[in-house]
Parts: structure tokens; sequence; C-alpha cells
């Protein structure tokens, strides 16, 4: 081995880095041992994460498949799966929001614009786009047709066909007039001609998914097909069904996030919020639980407030909505979409 000499002194060019000419030190038996039990940890660790994962998975398949009346039950086992996945380290942000989200106060319309609401005056205002829209091609392609229709059609049925055209404008005006529900379904299936439709549903349904997540809802599926766009919670998380008790108002404070979240979602995207009508019905339904009773105006605040801590869970974590509206887009399970979350380094949208 070569050596540099100065002033006596003896230096090595390769010391303080492995030498590549020099065979290593032999490790002891100990060594190895301890680097083996880190490496079979590891290999467990992963394991184990991967069983939290697929009894996810299962449970809310279960719950999924159970009928109404015993869905609280198999609500049960998605809520210890979520408790499984917090115990191990693996669910970190489940249920972090829960110290982010304020208290209930009065919220302006400047506060939503500052969390990059684009038009807070249009929350809780049902939007006629799609309604419009389906009734404006209904006149113009029956016009259109009767027209065609008239011209081309020989003797009597160039009179009859055109009638009868017109008479589907007034047979869908009636039905819109009278029963509007009855032309939902045909209006949700016309609405996918505009092409945002399916990044708002995604974003929507993502939005309700990630703030229950946050706020320690147990979520156990979700939907984006059309006319059944939805994610669902389980019950379990008040320990009884909605419907059979009251609610106090930090219940409320957490499930009316929980319900306007796709609301929050959309509104900071888009200057219009498409699928707000059945959101602020279930938040109606919830405030009807209500063990203070709500007044008018607190009931408008509330919504307000609700939107506004939303979209200000939203907005810090906006990496993971983002991450979570692709998983969903892919179709992926409900423990995908969690892993999803949690992998996922928040940064502020």
């Amino acid at each position: 081995m070569l050596s540099n000499c100065t002033k006596g002194v003896t230096t090595c060019p390769t010391q303080g880095r492995s030498n590549p000419y020099i065979a290593a030190k032999p490790e002891s038996r100990g060594v190895r041992q301890q680097r083996h039990v880190r490496m079979d940890a590891t290999i467990t660790s992963a394991a184990d994460t991967q069983k939290l994962y697929a009894e996810l998975d299962t449970a809310c398949i279960n719950l999924r498949r159970a009928p109404p009346s015993m869905r609280l039950t198999f609500s049960g086992p998605v809520k210890e799966a979520y408790e499984q996945l917090a115990a191990a380290g693996v669910a970190r942000k489940w249920g972090c929001g829960v110290s982010e989200a304020l208290r209930r106060r009065n919220v302006m319309l400047g506060e939503l614009r500052q969390l990059g609401i684009k038009n807070p005056d249009k929350i809780a205002v049902p939007s006629v786009r799609n309604d419009a829209a389906f009734l404006f091609s209904v006149v113009g392609s029956t016009s259109l047709l009767a027209v065609v229709a008239g011209a081309v059609l020989p003797g009597d049925w160039g009179f009859f066909v055109p009638y009868l055209l017109g008479g589907v404008n007034l047979v869908v005006l009636a039905v819109g007039s009278t029963a509007p529900g009855l032309l939902a379904v045909a209006i949700d299936a016309f609405s996918q001609v505009f092409p945002d439709y399916k990044d708002r549903v995604l974003r929507h349904e993502a939005a309700h998914f990630l703030v229950g997540y946050l706020l320690g809802v147990p979520v156990g599926g979700y939907s984006v097909q059309l006319g059944r766009e939805h994610t669902e919670f389980a019950e379990a998380k008040l320990q009884q069904r909605i419907i059979e008790r009251t609610l106090a108002d930090e219940e409320i404070d957490s499930l009316a996030l929980v319900a306007v979240a796709g609301v929050a979602a959309e509104a900071r995207e888009y200057e219009e919020v498409m699928g707000q009508t059945a959101d602020l019905t279930d938040l109606q339904r919830l405030l009807l639980r209500s063990k203070t009773r709500l007044s008018s105006a607190a009931q408008q605040n509330l919504t307000r407030w609700a939107v506004w801590a939303a979209a200000g869970l939203l907005r810090t974590h906006g990496s993971e909505h983002a991450a979570l509206v692709q998983a969903m887009r892919s179709g992926a399970s409900v423990a995908e979409c969690v892993r999803a979350i949690e992998e996922t380094r928040g940064e502020v949208a």
C-alpha cells in the first residue's frame, strides 16, 4: 500500500472511506443476527400492513352486501379495521382533522373566498344548468324533426308527425312541472354530455371520502357510477343508527362537514355546484336530529360554516385529495384509497 509521508506523519489517501483493495472485516455472528432480525421485522411489518388493508376491504364488502336491517351490525367491523390501522401506525391521518376543524362560528362570504370558493353566493342555490340544457335539447331536437317531417313526409303524415313531436314537448314540460323527480334519471344521463361531468363527480365524492376519513368517520364504500354517486359511511361511528336518536352539537358539527364536503370541493373548482342538492338534503336531515333547535338563520350559518371548514381541510390536504381523485378514477377499493391518502405527502392546495 502506498502512503504519503509529510513531516514524519503517515496518512492514507483512503482514510475515512472504504478501500476496494482491502478486504472488509468479517461481521461477527451477533451483528449478522441483528441485521437479519431487522430485515425480518421489516418484512413482517409489511405483511401485517397488507393484512390490515385486506381486513378493511373484507369488512367494507360485507357492509355493502348486508341487508339494511343489519348494516349497523356490519359497520362495527369496518370501524374496528380503521382503528387497527391507526393503532398499527398505518392510518396516521385517520381522525387527524378533528383537531384542525374549528368550532362552529359565524362565517362571512369573504372568508369563503379566501379558501378558494369561487362563487360563495351560489352555495345552497340549486343549479339549473343541466335542467335548462335538457329542456333546450328536447325542444330544439323535436322542433327540428317536426320541420323536417313536415317537409319530407307525404300527405297526412306531414301534418300528423309534426303535431305528435310537438306533443312531446308538452308532455316533458307537464312532467317537469308536476313530478320533476321522474325526469331526474334522464337529466342525469344527459348531464354526461358536459366535459366536466366526470371530474365533478370524482372531486365531489373524493371530498366526502377524504373529509370523513380526516374526521375519523369510517368510510365503508363509494360509487362514481351514473345515478349511484355516493360515499357510504359506517354508522358505527355513532354506535347507533342516526334515524333512531338525536345528535349532540359536536356530532352535528363533524357530520355537517362530511355532508357538505362535496359542495366545498366543487365550489373551489367551479363557479356553479351541480351536486349540492343531495348534500344539502342530507345536511337538513342531520339538523332535524339536533338536540339544539336551530332557527333558519342558524341553519344557514351552520351550512356556511361547514362549507368553510370543509374547504379548509381540503385546502390543507390538497395533495391527498388529488391522489384520492386519481385512485377513484381507476376504480380503487376502499383500502387502496386509504393507502393513497396515507402514502401521499401533504401539500396545501
